[in-house]
């Protein structure tokens, strides 16, 4: 914590480049009216939440000279946060709380080599103190200064390897579209040299290729791959008549909302097409066969999703920059599909089966413009369990713009691509409330869903959005019927979609990293909530508690499990690279112990992520309460755990097992309590 005067005090007030849809109606009348201009005032205010936490509503240009100023004094971070002398820090983005709170996200280089899976956010209070610094990983300076720049393998290897893993997935590429650059792999844990490779072409069913592929420059060993193709009047085709940000000269660009235009592809896979214009402002007739139906749907979701992003979240473009993407409809022959491609700041947009069900609908647009917020802000990997994350975020924001454009003809939902028709039976494409009904989702987190394709591995994320804004249950909103499970089995209070939607997404923008995994979204969603409305209140138990609900953490008081306590309050410090033992001995109890036995754990620890807790039965068998974790930046455990115990008998001496995993953190062990 620094005291001096703010590095900001005169300023005002991605691994992953885009993704897509698929694994491979407004009243008459109504307007998508352009936002008002930036101010200091919070995007929209939500009820109950600590005002001063709120993002605050910037301009591009108030953006902009915090983002100068952050670039003049990133010497000086670097310096305070005990950086190695070549290491350096690239601003990547910074955002703003009503109260001055700065988060400045960073990407770092290491000999002029980019450091992939090295960026942190700082968070910094308006009087210069520094709050929190959160690291999408833990590896030192001095493991970092030990990684040489010198390859034992040439590129002509790394770049083989990329052809060969792109033509898996269908390319024809005979060379990479980008040469193998020298890099630093950090997203792992561990620091390597390595090569990053991109490579073009297309996919098996027609979509742009830009696969990623990271080789060990030491052993020529691929480490990681991901693709970075993410899957006037309008009369619409899923929004009814709707008016449309046009220019005076009738031509689809949107001049109220940074000069967005619409393309037509035409057929085409490539290139940024024909502009759509024409001798009046009148889009489209609401049937698939005329090519100006798709683009005023695209042009409609695009519109929308600026305003939900500026109006409700206080984002002034995807990069919060004020400059508008553009949208490309009628890509490809039957393309069943939609894409965000970074390179070139844009959503692309298949025609579907048939040419006849273009992917054009609101929650695709807003799914796949969602894809750069991320890419601009967390830059979540789209692989593993951050990659599911990033997805689940495309799909929690889509359901936020359809509630938020309140049309009659596609009202808000928790269903995803519900008026596409992927299918062809009239289902939709995903659903929140149970993920797994689309047959492949997973309802809840497991130790293995980071293998699984992140289309599916998104349903626990999703599941936890669903349940935090609605609750479990049965219950029909806007003429559709839910009815959301727990994987605990305990019912869930759902805090209210408008609280669920700022907690996502200033966990976003402040907390997430590129390496963040399901535990580590609970903890900045925790910290959230404890920022917005206090640790004690009803909103902080409800992202505990639906967090749970999917089998991520435990439950505040572990439910409801009454009973005899028996604990340890004894303190104890935690070494360094120790094991620790904390004996609870348990006595007068009948049998067995019970299927839900409550263990509350409180220690002190300045990385929670560091710790292995076990509890350890009389018989010796171990029960595991919770994992070490790189990307688990946050401090203390203060947390109960249900273990089903009904197998051991009760008496005796159980043990609290404690590892700290990781050096250079120690803490104190403060108590244990067992409630038979």
């Amino acid at each position: 914590m620094r005291s001096t005067p703010s590095r900001r005090a005169t300023a005002t007030g991605a691994l992953i480049a885009a993704a897509a849809l698929l694994a491979v109606g407004i009243q008459s009348g109504a307007t998508a009216a352009p936002a008002d201009a930036g101010s200091a005032a919070p995007a929209a205010a939500v009820k109950g939440a600590d005002p001063g936490s709120l993002p605050a509503k910037l301009s591009p240009a108030q953006r902009a000279e915090l983002l100068r100023e952050a670039n003049s004094t990133k010497a000086a971070t670097a310096k305070e946060l005990g950086l190695g002398p070549t290491e350096k820090l690239v601003v990547r983005d910074v955002v703003k709380d009503v109260d001055g709170t700065t988060h400045t996200r960073y990407e770092r280089t290491l000999d002029g080599l980019p450091v992939l899976g090295g960026d942190l956010v700082v968070a910094e209070s308006k009087a210069g103190a520094t709050q929190s610094v959160t690291k999408a990983s833990r590896a030192t300076s001095a493991q970092l200064k030990a990684v040489g720049t010198a390859a034992d393998v040439a590129p002509a290897t790394a770049e083989k390897q990329a052809l060969t893993a792109a033509r898996a997935d269908g390319s024809k590429s005979t060379e990479a579209s980008k040469a193998p650059r020298k890099v630093v792999w950090l997203a792992s844990g561990t620091p390597q040299l390595a090569y990053e490779t991109v490579v073009g072409g297309l996919q098996h069913d027609g979509t742009p290729n830009e696969l990623h592929v990271i080789t060990d420059a030491s052993s020529g060993a691929k480490l990681y791959e991901w693709q970075a193709i993410e899957n006037g009047t309008g009369n619409t085709q899923y929004s009814g008549q709707v008016t449309l940000g046009t220019s005076g000269t009738y031509n689809l660009t949107d001049t109220a909302r940074g000069s967005h235009k619409t393309y037509n592809l035409n057929r085409g896979t490539s290139g940024t097409g024909t502009l759509f214009s024409g001798p009046d402002d009148v889009w489209g007739n609401g049937n698939p066969s005329n090519a100006e139906t798709a683009a005023a749907d695209a042009h409609y979701g695009a519109a929308e999703t600026w305003d939900f992003y500026k109006n409700v979240m206080g984002r002034t473009g995807i990069r919060g920059d004020g400059v508008g993407a553009y949208s490309r409809v009628h890509y490809g022959n039957n393309y069943v599909n939609a894409f965000w491609s970074d390179s070139c700041f844009c959503m692309t947009y298949g025609d579907g089966s048939g040419n006849l069900a273009p992917l054009t609908s609101l929650d695709v647009a807003a799914h796949e413009m969602t894809h750069g917020v991320t890419s601009n802000t967390a830059g979540l990997n789209y692989s593993g369990e951050s990659g599911g994350l990033n997805e689940a975020t495309s799909d929690i924001f889509a359901a936020g713009v359809e509630f938020y454009s309140n049309t009659t003809t596609d009202p808000g939902d928790y269903l995803v691509g519900e008026k596409i028709d992927i299918n062809g039976d009239g289902t939709p494409l995903r659903y929140m409330d149970k993920p797994s009904k689309d047959g492949a989702s997973k309802d809840a987190w497991y130790s293995g869903i980071g293998s699984v394709d992140v289309h599916y591995s998104s349903g626990p994320a999703n599941h936890f959005f669903y349940l935090l804004s609605e609750g479990s249950g049965a219950k029909t909103v806007n003429g559709v019927s839910y009815n959301s499970p727990t994987s605990d089995g305990l019912p869930v209070t759902g805090i209210g979609r408008d609280k669920a939607l700022q907690i996502w997404f200033k966990a976003l923008t402040t907390k997430f990293t590129s390496t963040t995994n399901y535990a580590a979204a609970r903890t900045g969603t925790l910290a959230v909530a404890g920022e917005l409305y206090g640790t004690s209140s009803a909103e902080y138990a409800g992202v505990a508690n639906a967090w749970a609900a999917i089998n991520v953490g435990t439950r505040p008081g572990g439910g409801n499990p009454g009973g005899t306590v028996f604990q340890n309050t004894t303190v104890k410090a935690i070494a360094d690279l120790s094991t620790t033992n904390i004996p609870v001995v348990v006595s007068g109890v009948t049998g067995n112990a019970p299927s839900a036995l409550s263990v509350a754990v409180n220690i002190t620890h300045t990385y929670r992520g560091d710790l292995v807790l076990d509890l350890v039965a009389p018989d010796g068998t171990a029960y595991r309460l919770k994992n070490s974790s790189s990307s688990d930046s946050a401090d203390n455990v203060v947390a109960t755990y249900t273990v089903n115990a009904s197998s051991e008998v009760a008496n005796g001496t159980w043990n609290l097992r404690i590892q700290d995993a990781y050096s250079g953190d120690t803490g104190t062990f403060n108590s244990v309590k067992l409630t038979f």
